[in-house]
């Protein structure tokens, strides 16, 4: 009891100080001047400057213009003919990168296609499978830690190596070809390449040893077989007669 009303008489005697010197209990400072909490200079907080982003490798979808119309509407001549936002609408201004990358892909597969109805053959799935390759590399180049697509282009690399290396082996110039339009470089598979281990290391030791030996004992068998013929044929004819 004694304790709360000290603390009422001290804050009564605050506020008739603040009410005397023309100062407001709200707005005191932890300063007294003059009879006066005072009020200190605001802090002034800036603000950080804008870090700027790093820029990425330049697409390899960059090369098509924004005022290309998508695959499905690029043959319909209604499309020609309509309103400017619709034109935005349908181009690749405000398309998505599945868009884009099926224009691209067309385009892969218009440059190495047999015919226009060519849809199957060695050259239009290598064109699809570069397609898949190249926007594998450009989203890992962001992504470096996806290991499944990692996987999923590794996959397609090898799909496209055997696809080449039967083009090759069948028709060398549609290989080279294919090549040049794709703008693939072409490795040839490196040899066989056996994993070194000791058990290896010891069985081949034993096999060159145990065929050292067999080579040994033809030899000597060789030279048992030329001492019990004679050295002339006529000479051992004679003797048997």
């Amino acid at each position: 009891m004694l304790a709360n009303f000290a603390l009422r008489t001290v804050l009564k005697s605050s506020v008739g100080v603040f009410r005397g010197s023309g100062c407001s209990p709200l707005t005191a400072a932890p300063r007294l001047t003059g009879g006066c909490f005072a009020i200190p200079p605001p802090v002034r907080h800036y603000a950080r400057v804008v870090k700027k982003k790093k820029t990425g490798p330049e697409s390899w979808l960059s090369d098509l213009p924004p005022t290309m119309l998508k695959s499905g509407y690029a043959a319909v001549p209604l499309s020609q003919t309509t309103d400017d936002v619709v034109k935005r609408l349908l181009s690749l201004e405000l398309a998505s990168h599945s868009d884009k990358l099926q224009l691209k892909k067309e385009q892969l597969i218009a440059e190495v296609q047999r015919d226009e109805n060519d849809y199957t053959s060695v050259e239009v799935r290598v064109a699809i499978l570069t397609a898949k390759i190249r926007n594998f590399q450009e989203h890992l180049q962001k992504h470096n830690k996806d290991k499944s697509n990692k996987r999923r282009m590794l996959m397609d690399i090898d799909r496209r190596k055997k696809l080449l290396k039967n083009l090759r082996l069948v028709n060398y110039d549609a290989f080279e070809k294919v090549c040049k339009q794709l703008g693939i470089t072409y490795s040839f598979p490196p040899e066989y390449y056996r994993r070194v281990t000791h058990r290896w290391l010891a069985k081949k030791a034993l096999c060159i040893k145990v065929f050292q030996e067999v080579q040994k004992q033809k030899a000597e068998q060789r030279l048992i077989m030329q001492s019990l013929v004679p050295a002339d044929p006529k000479a051992a004819k004679t003797a048997s007669v």
